[in-house]
Formats: structure tokens, sequence, C-alpha cells
């Protein structure tokens, strides 16, 4: 009796020290490690042939290292590692699932990823403690897009080293361009009536983070059958035949850089997500920033659509001690600078379409028609500048006798634009490899970048660079796939 009763104190006295000290702590983790110690997996992983199919797929990145949560605060409920939400929404994505209960019930079906996948969940009932559908969703809009470019930026490396060991090297030429995204609103629903649909002080109430921005945009007479100037309408001073027709939308753009390696396939090297309002433009310096970061250097080429001709494009990869370097850019007639002939002089003067030299009078810093600050020339006619020379026009230019005027950067890229060959084989050459993007852009498309069923702009902006990794993780799957199975003669 005795002995019963001191057993029994010193129970209790073992459960109140249980409370006092720290709970224990499982071995960590991830799927890295278990991709490398597959030996070491229990037998319902080790058996499972999803668990080993979304294991060679996810495996190689590491897991180990990425930046995670604080996984010890306990406010009445386990705490999902960020590894764990990523790798289930990887998932997601590679299945098809529409909806954040379509991969919940998945993943209960699948009690081998949970444990692969890290969840604090029980293995004999995986279902009743994972996170609820709306609990997954709100980790989609508040996990640290940091997190995911960390993601990225591993499979980027991985890509480069399984090329590199096969003596393949690539990043010298990249491609960039922006994809268009369609905010879940009723305002992007041609049948839905909307009072003011397009008017950007009204934020739409299904979406507050979109903007209203133009997709496309042309003129009307371009693009009737009928070559008539249409009627110039009452109520509109401005001719029908100038007036602009554009594709306008509430949304976000995604901005991607990718790399094509011939023979292997294309991968993103660099993307990042803004509102629909900004122009295509801004995605450049952000995307080569990152695009340097992650190289260790500056690509030597680039091509890009009509829309990124500007003169800072072709000065970025101008340079001096590599006269092959270029970008491969259409030319866009547009803005005051639609002489696609223009010629210069030797010394980089502009010529008058009478051949001449035409001097520079004054150099101003513009600080509003280009999305950088930079120094421009205002180039004047040789026959009034710097004194009259008494002569006239050899052309009888339509603005002689005041003389032409020549106002354009002074960086070197503003004579790039107009003296690029774009009828030689390098040219041609370089810019057949923009189709990569285009790839890209269809495989992205395929997986939900384009229309969206999310209702802001972090959920957005993460999604997007979820849907790049697993385009990155199958480019690497392949390349590690062929090098695993032997060589057909």
């Amino acid at each position: 009796m005795i002995d019963t009763v001191i057993l029994s104190s010193f129970e209790r006295f073992g459960a109140f020290l249980r409370q006092l000290l720290p709970p224990h702590k499982p071995q960590k983790r991830d799927l890295h490690t278990c991709w490398r110690r597959q030996t070491r997996l229990p037998d319902f992983v080790e058996k499972s042939p999803i668990a080993q199919r979304y294991l060679d797929l996810l495996g190689p990145l590491d897991w180990g290292a990425l930046p995670e949560r604080n996984l010890d605060r306990n406010w009445g409920q386990a705490t999902i590692p960020h590894g764990a939400f990523i790798a289930a929404y990887l998932l997601k994505l590679e299945e098809g699932k529409k909806s954040m209960e379509d991969l919940r019930l998945f993943l209960g079906e699948h009690p081998d990823l949970v444990w692969l996948f890290n969840f604090p969940a029980a293995i004999s009932n995986p279902g009743s403690s994972l996170p609820t559908a709306r609990y997954l969703t709100q980790m989609l809009r508040q996990l640290p897009n940091q997190v995911l470019q960390f993601i990225l930026k591993n499979s980027v490396r991985l890509i480069i080293a399984e090329l590199a060991s096969r003596g393949v090297s690539c990043g010298e030429c990249i491609s960039l361009d922006t994809k268009h995204i369609l905010a879940w609103v009723k305002e992007n629903n041609p049948k839905a009536y909307v009072d003011t649909r397009y008017d950007k002080t009204r934020q739409p109430a299904g979406d507050p983070d979109c903007k209203l921005g133009c997709k496309r945009r042309h003129n009307r007479r371009g693009t009737s059958s009928n070559t008539e100037n249409p009627p110039t309408p009452t109520t509109n001073p401005v001719p029908a035949k100038n007036r602009d027709v554009g594709e306008f939308y509430w949304g976000y753009g995604s901005g991607i850089v990718v790399v094509k390696v011939p023979g292997w396939g294309e991968f993103v090297l660099a993307e990042m997500t803004q509102t629909f309002d900004k122009g295509d433009t801004t995605y450049f310096f952000p995307l080569m920033a990152k695009t340097e970061q992650i190289l260790g250097f500056k690509p030597r080429f680039g091509t890009f659509d009509a829309a990124f001709d500007a003169w800072y494009v072709y000065d970025y990869f101008h340079r001096a001690d590599d006269p092959l370097a270029f970008a491969a850019v259409p030319f866009s007639e547009k803005g005051n600078y639609k002489a696609k002939s223009r010629q210069f002089s030797p010394e980089g003067l502009p010529r008058c379409a009478a051949g001449l030299d035409m001097p520079l009078k004054t150099i101003f810093t513009d600080r509003t028609r280009s999305i950088i600050e930079h120094q421009r020339g205002k180039y004047v006619c040789p026959l009034l500048f710097p004194k009259p020379s008494g002569q006239t026009c050899p052309k009888n230019h339509k603005n002689w006798p005041k003389g032409c005027i020549a106002d354009m950067p002074l960086s070197i890229g503003a004579r790039l634009r107009y003296t690029l060959d774009r009828d030689g084989e390098s040219y041609k050459s370089i810019y057949k490899q923009r189709t990569a993007v285009e790839r890209i852009n269809s495989q992205a498309t395929a997986l939900g970048i384009e229309r969206p069923y999310l209702r802001n702009g972090g959920a957005i902006a993460n999604q997007n660079t979820l849907i790049y990794i697993l385009i990155n993780l199958r480019m690497l799957q392949r390349i590690r796939k062929f090098q695993s199975e032997p060589a057909i003669s």
C-alpha cells in the first residue's frame, strides 16, 4: 500500500517536471535529406509509387537551407512549416487540383505524402490533423515571396550545375517577356453588367490589389478590312483614323527571364509580378539585376519583343570590349522617332534628311520621358547653327526655313536603336531564341497562370513563382532522366 502511494507521488512529480521542460523535438527531416538517404525511409513511404515520384521531383532542392518560419510557437495548433506548404502546393499544380479543399482531400488519402512533406499530422488519421483549406489559402497569401525566390534560385543553380557536368554552358543569351494575368473580378466578365467597367478610380470589390491596364493597343484603321477612314465622331474632336483601340483588363503582369539550352529545353532564370498598370519596360532593370545576381555575369545577348524597343535596353547589352554583344529588338514605330533609316556620322551626330551632320546645341536632364533619369541632347540644323550659313536646305524640307531638330538621348543605345542590322544573320539567329519565352508562357498558361481563382496580389505573386519553380523542376528532372537512362543507338 505504501509502495503504491510513493509510486503515485513520483508519477505526479514526473508529470509536473515534464510540463516545465520543453517538448521533445523530433529529428529534423526534410525532402532533400529523404532524397539523399532513401534507404532510411519508412516502408509505407519507400513502397509508395506516388511518394517516390514526388521525392524524385522535389528532392534535389536544398530544403534544409530554406528560410523557415518559427516552428516553436504553439497557438493551439501545430505550426505548418513553409517547406511542407510549398511542397504541397507544387503537388497541387502538378496534379491539377482546382482548390485547396481538393488538395487537402488528396493529402488525406496519401499519408505517405503527409509524412514525406513533413506535415505535423498523425499517420493513423492524417486528415484529422491537416490544416483546413482556409488555412492553406491564408498561407498562400501570407507566405513571404522571398522564400519562394530562394527555391526558384536553387532550381536554377541545380539546372546550371547539371548542364555544366555535361559540358553545356548557358546564360549567354536571355529572353525577357511579360504575361498578362486577369483578376477574378466581375469587371473582367463581359457578360456581367458593370456600370463603370474601366474606371481606374473605382477599385473592384473582388480584388483590392489589382489594377487596370491595357494588354494590346492598335489603330482602328489598321485592324479594319475597310481601307477607308471611319467617320469622325461628332462628340470627339480627334479624327477617328487616329483613335487607338485597346484591350483593357483588371489584373496583374508577370515578367520572366528565360534561358534556352539547345537540345535540352528552356528554364526560367528570374521572375517578378506587378500590377497591370505597370508598363513592360518597368520589368527590365529589376529582372536584369536578378539575372546578374544568379548567373554571376551580364548576358551578352538579349532578345525582346517590340515593347522593349528603348534606348536603355540597347545600352545595357552594348560593350566596348565585346562588339558582338547586342540586344535583338524589333524596331517600333512610336513616339517622335519614326525615322527607322536615320543615319549617323562617325562622331555619333544624327544626320538630317539632306544628309547633313546636325550639331549638338544643348544638353539637358530628362526625368519624364523614360523610366530612368538620363541626359538628352538637342541637335539642330547645321545651316542655322552655330550661325546662319546663308544656304538653303538641299531637300527643301517642310521644316525649312526654321530647320530640323532632333531630340534624343546622348547614350550610345539611342544610336544603336537605329543602326542595328536587323536583316543580318546574327540578329536573326539571336531573335529566334525568343520562342523559348513563348514556350514557357504556354506551360504557365496550362498550369493556370492566366486566370487564377485568387483574390489578392500576394497570393497571385506567390502562385506565379510556384508555377515557374515547377516548370524548372520538370526541366531538371528531364536532364537527370537523360543522364540515368542508357543512350539509345
